[in-house]
């Protein structure tokens, strides 16, 4: 599902990610754990394809397949549409539109037609529980159904992976508890994998395999 290979990553002089090797099966539930600045952000930008590690002769990076480090921008953004879904900590969700609305964007960006996106966007937030909620804006919304609502958004596509950045940090904790045991739901539903950087350890402890990074290296 995702070989990395020899990932290194350079902010000016600072080298944040010292030649990272990671091997993620398909339908895992994955976690990466560490202090602030250890680079699991960044590491999660570069799987995620939002972000270009430094390309040396044996840097590479598979996801499902395809060598992603080969694709120029417009293959790159195209095969992340398709392929991948992001949640972060910080819903992200566009305060002018619904929740519905909302989730059909990707999907959009996708070339589906308004019936089909509408029709998957409902599926989906009725399986998250939102079906009374697909029409109201996201400060109408609690933070756990604005952050159920930016899951729909990653799923919209069926995504074949869903990388995660501190999915639960701007959550109470009855609502992160929720939003955990969502995760391995969706899994056990759409045999999807779950790349999550997380400080909470209850749901690292939750996850298939725990990876612990620190000062840009990754202990797996």
């Amino acid at each position: 599902m995702i070989k990395a290979k020899n990932i290194h990553k350079f902010y000016g002089d600072l080298e944040v990610l010292k030649g990272v090797d990671l091997h993620i099966k398909q339908g895992e539930v994955v976690s990466i754990v560490g202090p602030s600045g250890a680079g699991k952000t960044t590491l999660l930008q570069i799987l995620g394809t939002l972000d270009k590690p430094l390309e040396e002769e044996k840097t590479s990076l598979i996801v499902n397949g395809i060598d992603v480090l080969k694709m120029n921008d417009n293959e790159l953004s195209k095969f992340r549409n398709q392929n991948i879904g992001f949640i972060f900590q910080f819903h992200q969700l566009l305060p002018e539109f619904t929740a519905l609305e909302n989730v059909c964007i990707p999907a959009f960006i996708a070339k589906k037609s308004k019936e089909e996106a509408e029709r998957d966007a409902k599926e989906i937030l009725e399986f998250l529980g939102l079906s009374n909620r697909i029409n109201h804006k996201p400060n109408e919304l609690s933070g756990g159904e604005q952050q159920r609502v930016a899951v729909a958004r990653a799923l919209i596509n069926k995504p074949t992976v869903i990388f995660a950045d501190e999915p639960s940090g701007n959550l109470d904790s009855a609502s992160a508890k929720k939003l955990h045991e969502l995760f391995f739901t969706l899994r056990e539903k759409f045999k999807q994998t779950f790349v999550i950087v997380t400080h909470n350890q209850e749901l690292a402890n939750m996850t298939d395999r725990k990876l612990e990074m620190k000062d840009g290296i990754l202990k797996v």
